[in-house]
């Protein structure tokens, strides 16, 4: 481990943990990986993140951690002043995307019910009890505590945020040390893992495939995270067709800028297995619900119901199909 990289608790407990699970060809990109993505010119607020994950206040050793509800759940005795500070310092990390948690009785409301998501996949998922997990663009970690919650023996959420950096790491203070070590974050993207890794049992891709401008591209990196035999969840967005239905939008889809192909869920399972995945399923495929993704007190911006004609719900802004998602979990042979 390079002396020259100035590592905090987290930071050192990342490092053992890629060792302890044979991660060494990545180690030693580790440094300038953590360096890149959490550079201060880059990105002018991580300061103040950072601070307000430092300013958290010394929480009781006692506390029961829930990873397995649909709230990630720390019950922990907080006086009022307590919560209240920590309330404070948890909202200069807004907007809270993806959660819901209880943190000693605060409630960060998140814009997405990530849980909802997760009832729908995790009935489908071969047991992650005992297996390594690779979680990516997996955003403040939600999904990541849920996997350790179900028994990943490791788990790693690669995410270029490092405003979610930041917030995952204000989750991690609350589950402390006796359930948070098996669970890291890493600020880089699908890009930055080592080619021809195979060293993951599961890889969760959700919402990311139609960021991509090369969404094959994108299907044979998550390939080659994979161990021989290892399992593909992908969550991402499709429109109603048959094998041959791939649809592009404009610049913007539902106000999003960087939105490239959303195949249908024929099509995309074509598309996994040119990219040599087997055992293509379909588990789940629906519109999405403006209860599922909605504006809260911890994500006051726009969310999906300002994305939406006003006048039919079933389209954009731009008179494109309304958001659909499925998710398609596939093997990589033997």
């Amino acid at each position: 481990m390079p002396d020259r990289f100035p590592l905090d608790r987290t930071q050192r407990a990342l490092f053992d943990a890629f060792l302890d699970h044979g991660l060494t060809e990545w180690v030693a990109r580790l440094p300038d990986q953590l360096a890149n993505g959490l550079d201060r010119r880059r990105f002018g607020d991580l300061p103040a993140w950072e601070k307000a994950v430092a300013k958290l206040p010394a929480l009781p050793e006692s506390r029961d951690v829930a990873l397995d509800q649909d709230s990630v759940r720390v019950d922990v005795a907080l006086d009022d002043s307590r919560q209240r500070q920590c309330e404070n310092l948890l909202r200069k990390l807004m907007p809270w995307r993806k959660g819901p948690y209880v943190l000693g009785g605060l409630h960060i409301d998140t814009e997405w019910r990530s849980d909802w998501k997760w009832q729908r996949v995790a009935p489908h998922l071969s047991p992650l009890e005992g297996r390594r997990v690779l979680d990516v663009g997996g955003g403040n970690g939600y999904h990541a505590w849920r996997m350790a919650g179900a028994g990943a023996a490791f788990v790693l959420v690669i995410d270029p945020s490092p405003r979610f950096y930041y917030q995952f790491q204000a989750i991690r203070h609350f589950v402390g040390d006796a359930d948070a070590w098996r669970t890291h974050f890493l600020p880089v993207g699908i890009e930055d893992v080592p080619p021809q890794l195979e060293a993951f049992d599961t890889t969760f891709s959700m919402g990311v495939l139609y960021h991509r401008s090369s969404p094959l591209e994108h299907l044979a990196q998550l390939r080659d995270t994979l161990c021989p035999g290892g399992e593909l969840v992908l969550e991402t967005l499709v429109v109603e067709g048959d094998a041959n239905t791939v649809f592009m939008p404009g610049e913007r889809y539902a106000a999003m800028p960087n939105v490239y192909f959303l195949p249908s869920s024929a099509a995309l399972s074509h598309w996994l297995e040119r990219c040599g995945f087997e055992d293509v399923r379909v588990v789940d495929e629906a519109p999405t619900s403006m209860e599922e993704q909605r504006s809260t007190t911890w994500m006051t911006f726009q969310s999906l119901a300002d994305f939406l004609d006003p006048e039919d719900s079933t389209l954009t802004l731009e008179g494109y199909p309304a958001p659909r998602r499925a998710v398609l979990v596939a093997r990589k042979p033997e």
